[in-house]
């Protein structure tokens, strides 16, 4: 009983150090303070130790950072505060600039099912369905996400119900909360370059999150990939860009989890299931969206 006792408050207190660490810790997740001189570092991590957060969480923005890496808007807040310092503004100019950002805005309001169209940059992007196919879904996702491996299955049961009338665009959006995540993207482009891009799509998320590097060089000798030529494309720097492409087209139109869908052009805020989807389908068949955008320019 002693020894469980012990062994809570042990844990306690790792917590509540952790939770310290944001206060205290001189780097922090994704913050890049590099090329600022010793005066702009302590400036930056004076703002963000002391301004809220605007993603809700109620935490500050260091704080958000240490307990939620994947958070798209402490790191956006955090890049504008380090801009606007290694620009030379205050520390009042810099927060005020970081707020006015699209960052400083907070979550959009996602109450509606189905938002107004925004164009979505695809050209590129991996398509699976037919390629005339009237309505256009686009899933931004990550391969390590429980949720996205979850939306799999339903996305392909929505393709197989509608063959002929439902095409999928593929766009990756690795969370930083997520360890592998990045390298599991890279895969997937990398595979791209040689015309399995679906092939790996499937074989990552049957691996149910548990991804590692030895595992996915086996999975592309699995499918008959070049293999040598796979790891200089998965290693190089073209195909990072790709990926970091692909979360900045997401950013652009507040995309901030995984996976996000839009059904020609709107962002669709129900639950990612074929019985929830069938309807929005079959309501977008009967009346297309006048102003839908999405760019779908050299698709493939």
């Amino acid at each position: 009983m002693l020894a469980r006792r012990i062994g809570w408050l042990c844990l306690v207190a790792a917590a509540l150090l952790f939770a310290e660490d944001w206060r205290s810790s001189e780097s922090l997740p994704n913050v890049d303070t590099s090329g600022l001189t010793a005066a702009q570092k302590a400036k930056v991590l004076k703002v963000l130790r002391e301004s809220d957060c605007s993603c809700n969480c109620g935490m500050k923005i260091a704080q958000c950072r240490m307990s939620d890496p994947g958070c798209a808007y402490s790191k956006g807040l955090a890049a504008a505060v380090v801009d606007a310092i290694k620009q030379g503004k205050t520390e009042t100019q810099a927060l005020a600039i970081a707020k006015a950002s699209k960052w400083g805005q907070g979550p959009p309001d996602h109450n509606k099912l189905l938002e107004a169209p925004v164009t979505i940059t695809t050209a590129g992007a991996p398509v699976r369905g037919a390629a005339n196919a009237p309505v256009t879904v686009v899933e931004f996702s990550d391969f390590q996400c429980p949720f996205c491996i979850a939306a799999t299955p339903e996305l392909e049961a929505l393709l197989k119900a509608y063959p002929s009338q439902v095409k999928l665009i593929f766009k990756e959006f690795p969370l930083d909360s997520h360890s592998q995540a990045a390298l599991a993207a890279a895969a997937a482009l990398a595979a791209n370059k040689q015309g399995k891009f679906w092939e790996m799509y499937d074989a990552l998320f049957a691996q149910k999150g548990y991804l590692s590097r030895a595992g996915i060089l086996k999975l592309a000798a699995a499918i008959h990939l070049d293999t040598a030529r796979f790891q200089a494309d998965l290693d190089s720097a073209d195909t990072k860009r790709a990926v970091q492409k692909d979360i900045a087209d997401g950013e652009k139109i507040s995309v901030d989890s995984t996976p996000t869908l839009f059904v020609d052009g709107q962002r669709y805020n129900g639950p990612v299931k074929m019985t929830a989807l069938k309807p929005i389908v079959e309501a977008e068949l009967k009346h297309p969206s006048a102003a839908y955008k999405v760019l779908t320019a050299s698709a493939k």
